[in-house]
């Protein structure tokens, strides 16, 4: 291959954003087809491109022999020159490929063009940011040869966290997944970092299927429209970024809303998800219940000591809300120590301690909510009896409470 040949960017692909499969209608192999090919997104990059593509490069040389991959850029024909930072690289690097993009625009797109250009049997993305660590793709890889179809970077499992993020911050991040898990359970439920951009693919898992991204968050359009049956969860520690500037904006959460909605009313194209294909922690589900009933109990006690003609007399509802406030303390303390053990062990210091029993608070405060409803509905017009109505009510909290801090609560984020 000439300089020149090596230096050519690649073809921007256009119209439906779809990935073909690497054979041929009679089964043959396409020419040069490769086993891994991995999409950096870029837009203002140039003070990074250079450092990430050879910490890739030196990592994937590694554990994938003879150069039987790729590293394709896609930038979005930023004003700094990331693109062309990057096209000069590629003589030194020759699994190095380039796209500068003038048509279109969005991350999301973005990784699918370079998909779509891809020559790999796995197809995968990392940010160009240098804010996912490299060495982490050799595990993503590993979980993808031991059967995965999905292989996804996690801040949110054992290993993972965020070096120096802002309560903001944390909370953003947080509202989102929960508001994924109430619009789109099945598909946000499967994993825990539904938010991460850094993941790895099987190409016969989304291959033929059109995608329709909105802003950032690919991995929902991939698990959502793709054939994905399997899924791993590596952990990493999201770094700090070492250049350039974050391009994270309310925009992006606004394009996250839509995208939730977008795939949530698609016909036919959610059905296909059961809960057979998530992992369902029957062990953790039994303590977490039995906790539960402790909470009925103290709910019932202080309930009685508050409402009850016989005692204080108070009205009904406050004397919920405090019950209920007690109950969720006794409830935390015993899932902090048992149900949750094995993460609590991992972050006991007392100000990690008071963030977790802060989010539990909220999350069942929230459920709460729907305690008083459903036992002011149930005592007024069902069944006058205060405490069955009250056992209705706690019933009917109990999933939310659960599957809510299953995937919130407990979880090693905070790391140096």
């Amino acid at each position: 291959m000439s300089v020149n040949q090596s230096r050519l960017l690649l073809p921007e692909p256009l119209g439906v954003l779809q990935i073909s499969e690497l054979t041929s209608g009679m089964g043959e192999k396409r020419k040069q087809q490769l086993y891994f090919s991995l999409v950096v997104p870029t837009y203002n990059e140039a003070a990074n491109i250079q450092k990430l593509i050879g910490i890739l490069s030196q990592t994937l040389d590694e554990v994938i022999p003879s150069g039987d991959y790729e590293l394709i850029v896609v930038d979005d024909d930023s004003p700094d020159g990331t693109w062309k930072v990057a096209q000069s690289l590629m003589t030194e690097y020759p699994q190095l490929r380039v796209m500068r993009r003038q048509h279109e625009r969005g991350l999301s797109s973005a990784v699918i063009r370079g998909w779509q250009v891809a020559k790999g049997e796995i197809l995968g993305v990392i940010d160009g940011d240098l804010q996912h660590p490299p060495h982490v793709l050799l595990q993503l890889l590993h979980a993808i040869e031991q059967g995965a179809d999905l292989a996804v970077a996690s801040r949110h499992v054992e290993g993972g966290g965020v070096s120096s993020w802002s309560l903001q911050r944390r909370f953003l991040s947080r509202g989102a997944q929960l508001l994924g898990l109430i619009i789109l359970p099945q598909v946000v439920g499967r994993v825990s970092d539904p938010m991460s951009g850094y993941f790895l693919v099987r190409r016969s898992a989304i291959a033929n299927v059109t995608l329709h991204p909105i802003g950032y968050k690919i991995l929902l359009e991939v698990m959502g429209r793709g054939r994905i049956k399997r899924i791993a969860e590596v952990g990493y520690v999201f770094c700090e970024r070492q250049g350039g500037e974050s391009k994270v904006t309310w925009k992006q959460y606004a394009d996250y809303i839509r995208h939730l909605l977008r795939l949530r009313f698609s016909t036919g194209r959610m059905g296909k998800f059961s809960q057979e294909h998530s992992s369902f922690p029957v062990g953790r589900f039994i303590r977490f219940s039995l906790v539960g009933l402790s909470g009925v109990f103290v709910d019932m006690a202080v309930l009685y000591l508050l409402s009850d003609p016989t005692t204080l007399g108070l009205p009904l509802t406050r004397s919920k809300i405090i019950a209920g406030e007690v109950a969720i303390f006794n409830n935390f303390l015993w899932n902090d120590a048992w149900t949750f053990a094995d993460v609590s062990l991992q972050q006991q210091q007392w100000h990690q301690r008071l963030k977790r029993f802060l989010k539990f608070n909220i999350i069942c405060l929230a459920g709460l909510m729907l305690n008083v409803l459903v036992l002011n509905l149930v005592f007024n017009f069902v069944i006058h009896n205060r405490y069955i109505a009250n056992l209705i009510a706690i019933a009917s909290a109990t999933i939310w409470n659960f599957w809510v801090n299953l995937k919130l609560s407990w979880r090693v984020t905070q790391v140096k």
